[in-house]
Formats: C-alpha cells, structure tokens, sequence
C-alpha cells in the first residue's frame, strides 16, 4: 500500500518553504487585481517583497470581526474573493455571519490528505454526518472523499435511528462527522441490534476529540483521526496514522498553506512550542486571504512526524484566542449573546457557559435580570436556539450575580480526560 498521498509529502522542509514563499509574491499580485477588498487590505505593500516568513509576518494579521465587518459593507464576501473562481461554485454561511466562496477545483478544501494518512483508500465507503445545511464542512470532507475515490453516503446531522439504519445496509467502513456522534450512533446501534462493525476509520473534526473518547472508539475497533479545518482554508492540518493504528504526534499542515503561530492579540510569531494563535495565510484564487487569524490556539511541534511526511506539524486544537467558541461543530459568537439579550428587554446581563454532558457538548445562557424583572426562560431558550442553531438550556441567576470579568462565554469543558 501506497504510504503517501504524492511526493509533495516527502520534500524536503526547506524545499517546501522555497516553494512556497517562490509562488506567494506572484500569487498576490494577481490576487490583489481581482479581489479589491484584499487590495485595500494590502494598500502599500509590495507583493514582491513577500519572499520570506519575516517579510509575511510584517503585515496585519486580518481578524475574523474585521473580515465580518467588511463583508457587511460590501457584500457578500468584503471584496476578498474573486468572481472567475467563484461562478459555478457554492456560498456557504459561516456563525457571525461570514460568507465564504468554495473554489472550483475537484478538492477544493484540501480533505483528501486527511482521509489519505487516517488509512482510508479507494473504493471506500465513507459515512458523513457533518451538517450539508448552509455551513461547509460536509461539502469539503464529501468532495475530499470523492476526490480520493471514496463512494459518499451524505448522512448530514441528526436522524440517528435512520443513520443507523443506513450504516447498517450501506456497511461503510470511514466515518467523517464530529467526534462525539460516532458514539451515538454506535451506540444507538448497539441498543437496536444493528451491526455497524464496519466501520474501522473515523476522521472527525468541528470539536475536541477528547483521549478517552478515542479509547473507547479504539476498543470498539475503531480507529479515530482528527484534521483541523476552518471555513476559510479548509483542511489546514492532520494527524495520520501510526502502523499499530494510534495516530503519530502532532498534526501535519497541508500543502499549499503558510501556518504561523502569532502572540494573541498581535501579530508577532512565537517561538517555537509556545502556544499562540494559528494564522493562516493561503494560495487559494478563489478566496486569497492573508494571515487570518483563526481565533484557535495551538503550537508549533519540533521535528518530522514518524510517518515519514515532513510538513510543519502543530500540537492540535488547544483552545480560543478569544472567546468565540465552537460547540457540537458550529462556533457561537459573543455578538450572539448580545443579540440574544438585545432581543429580551427584561436581561440585564447573560454568560454563555459551555461545558461536557458525558461524551457531548452542552450550553447553558445563564441570565442575570434587570431589576423587578421575571425573565422568561422558555422564551430565551427559544431565542437561543434560534440565534445559535444549537440547543440549550436557561438558567436564571439573582441580580449582580454573574461575575463582572467581562466574560460573555465562558468554556468550561475539560480536555485533558
């Protein structure tokens, strides 16, 4: 069996960064003719001077609020994508919202790697439950797939006795969705007496794969990989498969990506293993974005991964930035706390606080009321759900009750067990 994906994977690390950094200048300046809002983000720089991680570094790190705000005074994409690369293509909605171009080609997103270094092979079958409903994810793990030979049954989100029952006839043996589903349909499985014991991959991504989660996968026969992929870059990084089936450490940079690791807040690179904020910057035509900071933190690991490939790889999800935060797979926004509020004259002040039910995300709006008010909490969790798109409970606190830290969501799961 093939162990690499192509010989990309195996160039030597400064070879890879030549290249990189060779095609950068004049991928921008052909970019910044076709997409005028990346132009006036660029206003005076010289693309030709960006030959190097110390020239690229000198430049403003492009935040998510800014690239929102941009978009809502020029929509729908701020002037960052190009219309040559977009027609024909899809427009997905990210939470805020952003809008975000996929591009043309066959695997535009880049997936095919990370099916390619989890085990998966032509003539698979892959079962997706990511979400096909206006967000990208499934789009890019389906075209991935496809991309890799793969025969995709699109499952999308909930639905789980009809998932099982699917699972059940089609006999996949990958499964691609977010980590803590796998498990209820496995076990939903279990409960009704189908055998989905084909399934022997997953690539999950859209939340922590938490170590004791992936053991009990691993004991049921199923071996878990993550990939770390945004809307914006699509699958910016992998873990790939040891031989006894574990993953190797570290998660590998696809190709055609320039990752940094920046000091939150600013734009300075750290040094490296230090965790910082993952900005990213692309060679995409259809949407060239330039060290966009992706709010996630992580750090850079020494050294080549035991499976022989020698892109740059970084320690995995360790956390936000900031305080937008993803939950079950969507991200919820403080400006969507804020909405929420703004919509219930009787709360005072709210706090967002995710934590873990068993192997499954879970949110709770806490609510602090304004004085002599009686919140209605059902009314509030109606609109939270609305808001969000994701399900939650309501919790009505005393007034002056909630911490004044200026704390709008607060993460309270635990990733270490």
């Amino acid at each position: 069996m093939t162990a690499f994906f192509d010989d990309l994977e195996q160039r030597a690390p400064e070879a890879r960064e030549a290249d990189l950094f060779s095609r950068l200048p004049a991928f921008l300046a052909a970019a910044v003719r076709e997409a005028p809002g990346l132009r006036q983000w660029l206003d005076g720089v010289d693309p030709a001077a960006l030959t190097s991680r110390q020239a690229l570094s000198r430049l403003p790190v492009l935040r998510k609020a800014e690239l929102m705000e941009m978009q809502a005074r020029n929509p729908p994409f701020g002037g960052f994508a190009s219309s040559a690369h977009v027609e024909g293509g899809r427009i997905f909605m990210s939470p805020g919202p952003i809008w975000e171009p996929q591009g043309l080609a066959a695997d535009p997103a880049q997936a095919a790697r990370a099916f390619f270094a989890a085990g998966v092979r032509r003539g698979d079958v892959v079962h997706n439950a990511f979400s096909y409903h206006m967000t990208p994810g499934a789009f890019m793990l389906d075209h991935g797939a496809r991309a890799l030979g793969c025969a995709v049954f699109p499952a999308g989100t909930g639905n789980t006795d009809m998932q099982v029952e699917a699972a059940a006839a089609l006999r996949p043996s990958i499964y691609a969705g977010t980590p803590d589903f796998l498990k209820v349909i496995l076990d939903r499985a279990g409960e009704t007496g189908k055998d989905l014991s084909s399934i022997r991959v997953g690539l999950v991504s859209g939340g922590a794969l938490f170590p004791s989660l992936r053991q009990e996968y691993f004991s049921r026969g199923v071996k878990v990989y993550q990939c770390y992929a945004t809307a914006e870059f699509g699958v910016i990084a992998y873990e790939s498969a040891a031989e006894d089936g574990t993953p190797n450490p570290g998660l590998i940079v696809n190709e055609n990506l320039i990752v940094e690791i920046v000091r939150p807040g600013t734009g300075d690179p750290v040094p490296e293993g230090e965790v910082g904020e993952i900005v990213v910057t692309g060679l995409n035509p259809a949407y060239p974005l330039v060290r966009l900071g992706t709010g996630d933190l992580s750090a850079i690991l020494p050294g080549r991964s035991p499976c022989g490939r020698t892109g740059q790889r970084i320690k995995g999800w360790m956390g936000r930035a900031d305080q937008r935060t993803k939950v079950k797979g969507m991200f919820v926004d403080p400006a969507q706390v804020a909405e929420i509020v703004a919509r219930h004259a009787d709360i005072a002040r709210a706090r967002l606080v995710v934590t873990r039910e068993g192997a499954r995300d879970a949110m709770a709006l806490h609510v602090e009321p304004k004085a002599g008010a009686a919140p209605d909490a059902a009314a509030i969790e109606a609109t939270l759900r609305e808001v969000t798109k994701l399900g939650g409970s309501v919790l009505l606190a005393a007034p002056g009750a909630l911490p004044n830290d200026g704390k709008v969501i607060a993460d309270e799961r635990d990733y270490a067990g």
